[in-house]
C-alpha cells in the first residue's frame, strides 16, 4: 500500500467539506432577506449622519441634491421603499450603477464624494418594552 493514498484521501475530504461550506455561505447570502416593516435610510458624508429619510410604501418620490467638499455632487432619489444615487460627479460612477437598495445588506457607498446611505430596520411600533439581546450582572 502506498503511503500518498491516505494523504490523498485527506486532500479529497477536506476539498469536498470546503465546498460544501462555501455553497452553504453563498446559499445563506443570496437567501431573501426577511421584509422588515419598514427602513429609516441614514444618509452619511465624511461619517457625520446629514440626513434620516423615512422609507416605506407611503413615502414620496423625490429628488435631492448632496453638494460636498471640493464641489462634489450625488443627486439621490428616494422611492417607496427604497432609495438611490441617480447621478454623481465622481469618475467611476460605481454608487449610481448600484442601483437602488430596499434592505439593509450592503450599503450605497460613493468613496470619492465620501457618502454613505445605509438602511436600517425601523423598531415595530407594537412593542412597547425593548428585548435585551444578553443580560450582564
Amino acid at each position: 500500500m502506498n503511503k500518498n493514498s491516505g494523504y490523498k484521501k485527506s486532500a479529497v475530504l477536506l476539498t469536498v467539506l470546503l465546498i460544501l461550506l462555501c455553497l452553504f455561505s453563498l446559499a445563506a447570502l443570496l437567501k431573501p432577506a426577511e421584509k422588515e416593516a419598514s427602513y429609516t435610510a441614514d444618509i452619511y458624508q465624511n461619517g457625520i449622519l446629514i440626513m434620516s429619510i423615512p422609507l416605506n410604501e407611503d413615502t414620496e418620490t423625490r429628488l435631492f441634491t448632496i453638494t460636498g467638499e471640493n464641489g462634489c455632487v450625488n443627486e439621490v432619489e428616494v422611492r417607496p421603499g427604497s432609495i438611490g444615487i441617480r447621478s454623481a460627479d465622481c469618475p467611476d460612477k460605481l454608487c449610481v450603477r448600484q442601483g437602488f437598495i430596499s434592505d439593509s445588506r450592503l450599503p450605497i457607498t460613493c468613496l470619492p464624494n465620501r457618502l454613505v446611505i445605509q438602511l436600517r430596520p425601523v423598531p415595530d411600533s407594537r412593542e412597547t418594552e425593548p428585548v435585551p439581546d444578553i443580560v450582564t450582572y
